[in-house]
């Protein structure tokens, strides 16, 4: 019974709160992600494809921690090949230690005599414990390692980046439970036929889950992007038509990106329908408003819609850049200069406020756009508008061709 009397119930009005440390991890991205730095103690899960890059960002991260002491742990790569990416990257923290094993109790040892202030364990589905015959990367080898290393960053103060495998259906490897027993857990996404990589926070016991952090693919490692819509915007010499530029927000960021469709006769009997990095199904919808609402001809014509960089985007407020771009197309009629869209189109044809719609038109006037098309039901709630942007309101998607065509609408 006595063991039990160190810990009593406390009312939650007298808990003390105090100011969690963050640790400056040197990106930019990455500490926008966590909420504003590494949190001392705390156990960050991070899976993705494989290539996509996730020794390569928990690399960059050990090494750029100026004055951390640091310990990365490679169970899959021996210390020449990480020097031979640390070369690459270029070595800013020179008190980043490399160690290659997997047996988790060697790891432990380490740990305790180094007495690192981050840990890098690459990856968790290679270390395995004496204390079970299970084979790494089991169930039950993940699940007691996870447990060993949590206990540790908690005893210790030490902050540890778990690198983990996904399956095929995108989940990562192993028992639930490695996700609830981390404090954290990233995602890093992107299509390695493009350069551009999306972290995005699906767990954080410190922070909100609502931050994306936009990184490029280089030779030399991963170059964080600071203004994404910059590198989702292209520049022309002349307009041209079915391109149109969306306003669009993942989690609370807000960015542009263009929109192309192409339209064309259908040279088979069935048309075509093809959609990269947005929901075929939702494009189908869309294309069937149009016909039944604007009175378009969707039912002969080929369709192809893609975005820039190939992003892959599940944003309705996209839906009336979508819709521009295909008008834009069936028409071959280019969009007015500097005008873009942020709406959300409903089946009867209706044109429905996209959520954070004042965030988005302050993207827009910030990147030089003189005119947003928002839905008119925004009309009484939107505040003042920044300068030097006009907002048009429509209410239905049959008042998008001359809003978009009309630059003095």
């Amino acid at each position: 019974m006595s063991r039990f009397q160190s810990s009593r119930p406390t009312p939650v009005k007298e808990i003390v709160q105090t100011e969690q440390r963050r640790i400056d991890l040197g990106d930019q991205e990455v500490n926008r992600v966590l909420g504003g730095g590494l949190v001392p103690g705390s156990l960050i899960l991070l899976g993705g494809e494989p290539g996509i890059g996730k020794s390569t960002l928990s690399l960059q991260i050990a090494l750029g921690t100026h004055g951390l002491r640091t310990l990365y742990v490679s169970g899959e790569e021996s210390q020449m090949q990480i020097k031979m990416r640390a070369d690459r990257l270029g070595i800013g923290n020179e008190s980043c230690l490399i160690y290659s094993e997997t047996l988790f109790e060697n790891i432990v040892l380490q740990m305790e005599e180094v007495k690192p202030d981050l840990v890098v364990i690459d990856s968790i589905q290679t270390i395995y414990t004496e204390t079970l015959d299970s084979s790494a990367g089991s169930v039950s080898q993940i699940r007691e390692c996870a447990a060993g290393l949590l206990k540790y960053a908690k005893s210790n103060g030490v902050s540890i980046f778990i690198i983990g495998h996904i399956t095929k259906d995108g989940t990562i490897a192993g028992p639930k439970i490695l996700e609830h027993i981390v404090d954290v857990v990233l995602q890093f996404e992107g299509d390695n036929n493009n350069i551009y990589r999306i972290l995005r926070g699906i767990k954080n016991r410190f922070g909100a889950t609502f931050e994306i952090g936009v990184f490029e693919m280089r030779h030399e490692g991963l170059r964080s992007v600071d203004n994404p819509s910059e590198i989702l915007l292209s520049h022309y010499d002349e307009p041209l038509s079915g391109i149109a530029v969306g306003a669009t927000v993942d989690g609370i960021r807000p960015y542009l990106i263009e929109t192309q469709a192409l339209v064309c006769n259908a040279a088979y009997g069935t048309p075509q329908r093809s959609a990269t990095g947005f929901d075929g199904r939702r494009m189908n919808m869309l294309l069937a408003v149009l016909e039944k609402r604007v009175g378009m001809k969707m039912f002969s014509k080929d369709v192809f819609l893609n975005f820039a960089g190939g992003f892959k985007i599940a944003d309705p407020g996209l839906d009336l850049a979508v819709v521009a771009a295909v008008v834009s197309s069936y028409f071959d009629k280019p969009i007015a200069d500097g005008v873009c869209c942020a709406a959300e189109v409903g089946l009867s044809g209706e044109v429905r406020p996209a959520s954070r719609s004042e965030q988005r038109i302050g993207e827009a006037a910030r990147l030089g756009f003189r005119r947003i098309v928002v839905s008119g039901y925004l009309r009484k709630s939107m505040p003042r508008p920044p300068k030097g942007i006009e907002i048009t309101y429509i209410n239905r998607v049959d008042e998008l061709p001359r809003a978009i065509f009309d630059v003095h609408e």
